[in-house]
């Protein structure tokens, strides 16, 4: 429930900041530097002390797999080319305060969620195009609404944890098979359209999330 808190939070964070003008009020502290600080530890290293904790992963390799995600997320954070021109990450953006509890609540295979975190852990380095779920204009309605189906049914899940409603499982298994969609067209299909739609942004929101 607190990963989930973190995460509105650092929806909301940005916009806070610019309302009461921080960089005049404290312009000794560098926000976007603060803000990744705080990222890193709420994203990762919280996720991977929690995943150890529960034994999501098989025991004779987690700590390798921890050590990989690590890792591969310290360098996602430090990539200079972290988002294209039009707002989608360069590969996967370090969100396991998203993954670690769904593999919890849906009681994942340790193996399948080993093969899943390796994958995701090596396209940090990779170019494979990951929604701005905030910012990408492709998709944008779509997204929104897996978005939230997805962050209600995981809040829903997480409170009544062990005892989730089905439904919240099915949309936990459909907000990832969407993802997964949207990014394997983005990243290989992207001059494709799907019934009338794009994939490629006509241009991104000026806001910074």
């Amino acid at each position: 429930m607190w990963l989930i808190v973190c995460q509105i939070l650092d929806a909301l964070d940005g916009p806070i900041a610019r309302r009461l003008n921080v960089t005049i009020h404290a312009p000794m502290i560098d926000g976007h530097i603060l803000d990744l600080v705080i990222d890193y530890v709420s994203c990762v290293v919280v996720p991977i002390a929690l995943m150890i904790e529960l034994e999501v992963l098989p025991p004779h390799t987690q700590i390798w797999i921890a050590a990989l995600m690590i890792f591969t997320s310290a360098l996602w954070f430090a990539r200079t080319d972290q988002e294209t021109p039009d707002v989608w990450f360069n590969g996967f953006p370090a969100g396991w305060n998203i993954v670690v509890p769904t593999f919890i609540i849906l009681g994942t295979d340790q193996q399948i969620a080993g093969l899943i975190v390796v994958a995701l852990a090596l396209s940090q380095l990779t170019n494979i195009a990951f929604p701005h779920i905030a910012r990408v204009r492709a998709m944008r309605k779509v997204t929104y609404i897996a978005a939230f189906l997805y962050l209600v049914a995981l809040t829903i899940a997480s409170a009544s944890y062990p005892n989730s409603p089905s439904w919240t499982h099915f949309a936990l298994y459909l907000g990832p098979t969407y993802l997964v969609s949207i990014v394997v067209w983005r990243t290989w299909f992207s001059q494709h359209r799907i019934f009338g739609q794009s994939v490629i942004s006509l241009g991104a929101d000026d806001i910074n999330c």
